[in-house]
C-alpha cells in the first residue's frame, strides 16, 4: 500500500489534500513488474490511469508485424494511461518494465472521484493526454518509409507478394507499372534497397521474419497457423512446452481471409479475421512459442520423429499437432485456371477489397466465407454477384449474413448458377455462367471472379500410418479404433491419430465441426492430450 510521502512525490497528486492522498491509497492498486512484464497491452480497452513510482517503463507498438520500442518513461512520478481515461479509447501503445519497477494503477471511477474535488489534476491530465497525442502524430511522422511492392497489377507474382504482406499486417505501397518488359515485380525495402523478383520467403527474411527453427528439437510442433494451430500455440508455451508451429504461407488460415467473423464468443460487433489471427500471433509469441513462416513439411520420419522441410532442413518433435486446415476447391475450368491471379482469385482476403473499387465482380460460392466477402466487397465494388450452385443459401451460409445481404443495394444472389467459362487476354474482363436448370448460358462483363467453393484436405504428404477417412481427413479418437489401425496398449486421446502421439486439430479432423471457435477449442484441447502422452510416456520408459 503507497504511503502519503509516495503519492506526493507523484507531481500530479503533489498539491492534493492528505483526505484525497488517502483515498488514492486506499484504492489504487500497487503493481511490482519484473524486466519484461508488461503493464498493460497495447489496444486493451480498460479506462485505467498509471504513474511510475518506481523504475523505469518503456513504450512498445506492433508494427509490420513486430513489436518496436516507440519511447521511455524515465522519471519517477511520470503518468500514463490519460488518452483511455480522458477520451474512452484504446491504448495506442504497449507499456512494460524495462527493470524491477513498481506502477501505481488507478480505477477511472476512483480518479474521477479525487477529480471532482481537485479539478486541477483533471485539467493536468487533459492536458498530458493532448501531449501524448502530439507524440503520436510525430511518431507516424517520423515513420521509416513502407516498403513498397512494384510490379503489374495483372500478374500472379505481384498478388501473392502483396497477399503475404496483407496477412501479415505489414504496410506497404503498391506501385502498378504495367510494362511490359517488367515481367517479374520489385520490392523496395525500408533501407531502399530493391529485390528483383523476390521469393515470399526472401521478403519474410527481409522484413525480419523466422524462416527456420531455432533449436533441434521441440516438446510440441504445430503445423499450420489457422486459429486451431495458433490456439494450440499459445497453450503450449503457456504452459511450458517448448514449442514451435510452422506455417506454409501466413499465419490465419481460412479464417484470416474473413473480412468479418460476427459469431465468435466475445466480440459483440464482430473481428476481421486478419485482426483475430494478428492477436493470436502476439499472443503465442510472447508466450514464448517460436514462429516459423514460409516453410512447407514435406514429410515426418517416424524414427525418431522427424520433420522434413523443404530445402533439406530437418526438425524433431516429441509430438506433432496437425492443424493444416484445407484448401480452397479449385473450378476444373482451364480458362479459370489460365488467370489465376489475374483476375480470377481463390479466397477472398479483406485487402482484395480496394482493388475491385467501382467495378462489377462476382463470387462463387455460398458458404459463410463468400458472405462474409460479399459484404465486404458491396462497400467498395459497383457490384457484387454470388453465383450459388444451390437453390438458396439457408443449408450453407448463417442466418445472420443472409439477413445482412439482403440489406445491400448492390449485392446479388444468384442460384442455382455456376461458371463456365473465363474470358480475357493478360486479365480476366469477362465470365459465362449458366443456370443448371434451364442450361442457358450467359456471358457477363467481370473486372475479378472470386471462388469460395468449400475446401477439401491436403494429406497426401503424411505417412500412411497416419489413417485418413476416403476425403483425406484425419481419423483420431474412436474413429481411430474403430478403423483397427489402433496398436498402443492404451486407448487413443481423444484428438490423437493412430499414431500415438501426433494430434489433428480443426479442419483437418475428420468429423470436426468447421468454426473458428471450435478450431481453438481443438487446439487447446490437443496440449492437454500432449501432457497427457508425454506423462504417459515418461511412466513407461
Amino acid at each position: 500500500m503507497f504511503t502519503r510521502a509516495e503519492l506526493r512525490a507523484v507531481p500530479l497528486f503533489s498539491d492534493l489534500a492528505d483526505e484525497q492522498l488517502d483515498y488514492l491509497a486506499d484504492t489504487s492498486a500497487d503493481i511490482h513488474l519484473l524486466p519484461g512484464e508488461y503493464v498493460v497491452h497495447e489496444g486493451e480497452t480498460r479506462r485505467l490511469l498509471f504513474a511510475v513510482i518506481e523504475g523505469r517503463v518503456e513504450l512498445t507498438k506492433f508494427a509490420d508485424g513486430e513489436e518496436r520500442v516507440v519511447g521511455t518513461l524515465r522519471a519517477a512520478g511520470e503518468i500514463f494511461g490519460e488518452l483511455p481515461v480522458v477520451l474512452d479509447t484504446p491504448y495506442l501503445v504497449s507499456f512494460r518494465a524495462v527493470q524491477r519497477s513498481r506502477v501505481m494503477r488507478i480505477e477511472a471511477k476512483d480518479f474521477r472521484a479525487v477529480a471532482a474535488v481537485a479539478p486541477k489534476i483533471a485539467e493536468a491530465v487533459g492536458a498530458a493526454a493532448l501531449e501524448r497525442v502530439e507524440g503520436l502524430q510525430e511518431l507516424a511522422k517520423d515513420a521509416p518509409p513502407l516498403l513498397a511492392v512494384i510490379g503489374p497489377k495483372w500478374n500472379n507474382a505481384t498478388h501473392e507478394l502483396r497477399e503475404f504482406l496483407q496477412r501479415n499486417s505489414v504496410e506497404f505501397d503498391w506501385i502498378t507499372r504495367d510494362d511490359p518488359a517488367q515481367a517479374v515485380p520489385a520490392v523496395r525495402l525500408r533501407d531502399g534497397t530493391l529485390l528483383h523478383g523476390p521469393t515470399i520467403r526472401d521478403i519474410a527474411k527481409a522484413i525480419g521474419l523466422a524462416v527456420s527453427p531455432e533449436r533441434p528439437e521441440y516438446d510440441v510442433a504445430i503445423i499450420g497457423g489457422g486459429p486451431a494451430g495458433l490456439a494450440a500455440a499459445v497453450y503450449g508455451a503457456s504452459e511450458g512446452l517448448s514449442t514451435i508451429l510452422l506455417e506454409r504461407e501466413a499465419p490465419g488460415g481460412q479464417a484470416g481471409t474473413s473480412s468479418r467473423i460476427e459469431n465468435y464468443l466475445g466480440f459483440p460487433f464482430g473481428i476481421s479475421g486478419d485482426e483475430l489471427a494478428s492477436r493470436a500471433l502476439q499472443q503465442a509469441r510472447r508466450l514464448g512459442a517460436e514462429i516459423v513462416v514460409t516453410r512447407t513439411i514435406e514429410r515426418i520420419d517416424m524414427s525418431p520423429r522427424t520433420l522434413v522441410l523443404d530445402g533439406g532442413e530437418s526438425v524433431r518433435a516429441k509430438t506433432i499437432v496437425l492443424a493444416t486446415g484445407v484448401a480452397w476447391r479449385r473450378l476444373d475450368i482451364s480458362s479459370v485456371e489460365r488467370l489465376r491471379g489475374s483476375g480470377v482469385y481463390y479466397g477472398a482476403a479483406p485487402g482484395e477489397a480496394r482493388t475491385v473499387q467501382g467495378k462489377d465482380v462476382y463470387l462463387v460460392g455460398g458458404g459463410n466465407s463468400a458472405g462474409q466477402a460479399a459484404l465486404n466487397f458491396s462497400n467498395f465494388a459497383n457490384s457484387v454477384t454470388l453465383l450459388v450452385r444451390a437453390d438458396g443459401l439457408e443449408k450453407s451460409m448463417s442466418y445472420y449474413l443472409i439477413e445482412q445481404l439482403k440489406t445491400k443495394s448492390n449485392v446479388r444472389v444468384e442460384t442455382q448458377a455456376e461458371v463456365v467459362e473465363a474470358y480475357g487476354d493478360d486479365h480476366l474482363d469477362a465470365i459465362e455462367v449458366a443456370n443448371k436448370v434451364t442450361g442457358q448460358t450467359s456471358r457477363r462483363t467481370a473486372a475479378a471472379l472470386f471462388v469460395l467453393i468449400g475446401a477439401h484436405a491436403e494429406t497426401a504428404w503424411l505417412p500412411p500410418g497416419i489413417e485418413r477417412d476416403t476425403r483425406g481427413y484425419v481419423l483420431t479418437g474412436q474413429a481411430v479404433l474403430k478403423s483397427g489401425r489402433w496398436a498402443a496398449q492404451r486407448n487413443p486421446y481423444f484428438l490423437e491419430s493412430a499414431v500415438p502421439g501426433i494430434f489433428a486439430v480443426g479442419d483437418v479432423r475428420a468429423g470436426s465441426v468447421k468454426r473458428v471457435a471450435a478450431g481453438v477449442g481443438e487446439g487447446s484441447m490437443a496440449i492437454a492430450f500432449v501432457h497427457q502422452y508425454l506423462s504417459y510416456e515418461a511412466q513407461s520408459a
